[in-house]
């Protein structure tokens, strides 16, 4: 299975903060499972960090070797992704999540967020 985390998940996984979900984290250590992060995700939490609204146990140029030790790999922004953003309904406004959404839809992931909204979306999600 195809798994895309959204920043919270990732960042929970990394941390090993129990805010994640049993079940979220054993579908991510999965070997049988890829996991994705898009790399809006890795946008907002530049901003996030630039702005210090976001605080962690590590510093942000640790997050290449998390993403590498958890063989997690950087999904990037494709047009066939702003294309589903354009037809995604209006549930959630968010601008990082409604891509990391439409990414999903797109890719046919499944999709691993904090958000309960995103079941609003798709079916495919796991939390």
């Amino acid at each position: 299975m195809d798994l895309l985390l959204d920043t919270h998940s990732f960042l929970w996984f990394a941390e090993n903060d129990e805010q994640i979900s049993i079940r979220a984290r054993h579908e991510i250590e999965d070997t049988g499972n890829r996991c994705f992060l898009s790399i809006a995700s890795l946008w907002e939490l530049a901003i996030k960090f630039s702005l210090d609204k976001l605080k962690l146990n590590r510093p942000f140029d640790i997050i290449p070797e998390l993403l590498n030790n958890n063989n997690i790999e950087i999904l990037p922004i494709q047009f066939k992704h702003l294309r589903q953003l354009l037809i995604l309904p209006t549930h959630h406004r968010d601008p990082f999540d409604r891509l990391i959404l439409s990414q999903a839809i797109a890719e046919n992931f499944v999709i691993v967020p904090k958000d309960g909204i995103f079941e609003k979306y798709t079916s495919n999600v796991i939390w």
